[in-house]
């Protein structure tokens, strides 16, 4: 019996393994159902404490090798660390789920369970991380158009249902009810195909032409910063062979020109020969660039990631214009929370010289042709982020981004995955744009219309997209039916664990009406 626990942590771990593998960049996504039913069957029936167990071995397997990514450069300190901090959500979650499977519906409670814990793991704490969401594994899958009713929880929950049902089918009792989860399930996935008519698009009263410049850099990982007069060099040295390319009639005029972030590390606004490139690229193509820049202040000990519009001379007001500065900066990476007790931990924490300040408004950009919302980077992973800019008012979404420091990893696949769901989620046409790597175009219907090749080239993308004012019902709703399906699985955990108790209760009744008859026995003799 001491054994039985040790294999099912290791069966824990190779279904968390397995759920790894249904996320870019190997995308196979029907593994995620097999995962999540995996976790499922492990925890049935058995206690909490064994259920927790399981749970953490279940997210050692899925967050060690996804989160990979983050030692590259930086040492396996900050990798352990943060598969660490997510390892204790999917701890909790295997806790309860042999106490929601106890209860009627336990497929559907459970998929509420799992919504519940990645709306927690997405807000705490620091803002949360929302890495390794189910809903971004199904990205090329026909449950996709589950996110533009629903959002990412909407898919998540789906996910969950099927690889509940799945498990159900596999354990449960019955020659009937076998076979009719296993038909639920692929009901599920075949709706998902079904949305995609009716909940595509409608026509774009608009199109536009729009160019994504991935400039490169000139080293990998963290290196780069050091040379970032090269890295805005070569946004400017693309730029200049796009606008060579126009009038040569090569491919049609843009109207806006998109970098990366950090494109320019070298704050524009402060430093003229900065300034004077940028303006030069401006010039030659003849039309607004957003750059992605970083701004020095407020103050010596801080500096802002921003999206700055540069306008040509030819404009009534040239030079700079509106900025989005990024809501959400990456603790620890960005800036870095209680840097005293962190330095104890590394000192690379001083690789972080000076701490990215939080910008505010919703990300909406109105001084470029067209409005546009401006995410940058890891926050394309926050669904609150990314639906304010579109309900705000943007009529395409901008992903401005920086991969070089995770090099050749998945991390590059994995975010542009989450950028595919967030054009079907909103409707709109999403720009994904990389200093070294993947840059899309990306149609509302999730379809890539464009990318470049290898990483660590430069490229240029040009496109004719359209624009949309239209809403999709998860734009609508907001985070409303994210709480509606929190509440489920929060339900299920209450009512699991009364059903526990009673039986515990009904476990000990007999005992207590055994020792008194025993003691009435006794005191008769």
């Amino acid at each position: 019996m001491k054994r039985l626990p040790l294999v099912r942590v290791l069966c824990a771990v190779v279904a968390g393994l397995l759920g790894t593998i249904a996320f870019p960049p190997y995308g196979w996504w029907p593994l995620a159902f097999v995962s999540v039913a995996g976790l499922s069957i492990l925890t049935r029936g058995q206690r909490v404490r064994t259920g927790a167990l399981l749970g953490f071995g279940y997210a050692a397997g899925l967050f060690l090798p996804m989160l990979h990514f983050t030692s590259i450069y930086v040492g396996a300190a900050p990798w352990l660390i943060l598969t660490f901090s997510q390892t204790w959500y999917v701890t909790a979650l295997g806790a309860v789920l042999p106490l929601v499977q106890r209860c009627r519906f336990p497929a559907v409670l459970t998929a509420g369970a799992w919504v519940a814990e990645e709306a927690l793991r997405s807000r705490a704490p620091f803002g949360g991380f929302p890495w390794g969401r189910w809903g971004f594994s199904q990205a090329t899958s026909p449950l996709r158009w589950f996110a533009a009713l629903g959002g990412v929880p909407l898919v998540t929950f789906v996910v969950a249902l099927i690889g509940a049902l799945l498990a159900g089918a596999i354990t449960g009792p019955g020659l009937i009810k076998r076979p009719m989860r296993l038909a639920t399930a692929l009901v599920l996935v075949l709706l998902g195909g079904a949305l995609a008519w009716p909940l595509k698009p409608p026509a774009a009263p608009r199109t536009v032409t729009i160019a994504a410049i991935q400039g490169d850099v000139p080293d990998r990982g963290l290196e780069f910063n050091a040379r970032r007069r090269q890295v805005l060099d070569n946004h400017v040295t693309q730029t200049l062979l796009l606008a060579a390319q126009v009038a040569a009639g090569k491919v049609a005029k843009p109207q806006l020109v998109l970098w990366p972030e950090n494109a320019s590390d070298i704050d524009p606004t402060d430093n003229a020969d900065a300034a004077v490139q940028i303006q030069r690229a401006a010039d030659a193509v003849g039309v607004p660039i957003l750059v992605g820049a970083v701004l020095d202040g407020p103050g010596p000990d801080h500096i802002s990631n921003a999206g700055l519009v540069w306008f040509p001379s030819s404009a009534p007001k040239p030079g700079p214009g509106q900025v989005y500065v990024k809501r959400h900066p990456v603790p620890f990476a960005e800036y870095i929370p209680l840097r005293s007790i962190a330095r104890l931990i590394s000192s690379d924490v001083d690789l972080v010289p000076r701490d990215m300040v939080s910008g505010t408004g919703n990300g909406l950009i109105t001084d470029t042709p067209f409005p546009i919302g401006d995410v940058i980077c890891f926050e394309v992973a926050y669904d609150s982020l990314v639906r304010s800019s579109v309900k705000a008012g943007a009529q395409m979404l901008v992903i401005q981004t920086n991969n070089a420091t995770f090099g050749h990893t998945g991390e590059t696949y994995q975010q542009l995955a989450m950028s595919k769901l967030r054009a079907v989620e909103t409707g709109r046409t999403v720009v994904q744009v990389a200093t070294s790597g993947k840059s899309a175009i990306i149609a509302p219907d999730g379809h890539v219309e464009a990318e470049s090749g290898a990483l660590f080239t430069p490229a240029i993308l040009v496109r004719t997209v359209p624009l949309s004012t239209a809403t999709t019902l998860d734009t609508r709703i907001g985070a409303q039916l994210e709480w509606v399906l929190v509440a489920l699985g929060l339900l299920g955990i209450g009512a699991g664990a009364r059903l526990e108790r009673k039986e515990r209760k009904g476990r000990a009744q007999p005992t207590a009406r055994t020792k008194e008859r025993e003691l009435t026995e006794t005191r008769t003799v």
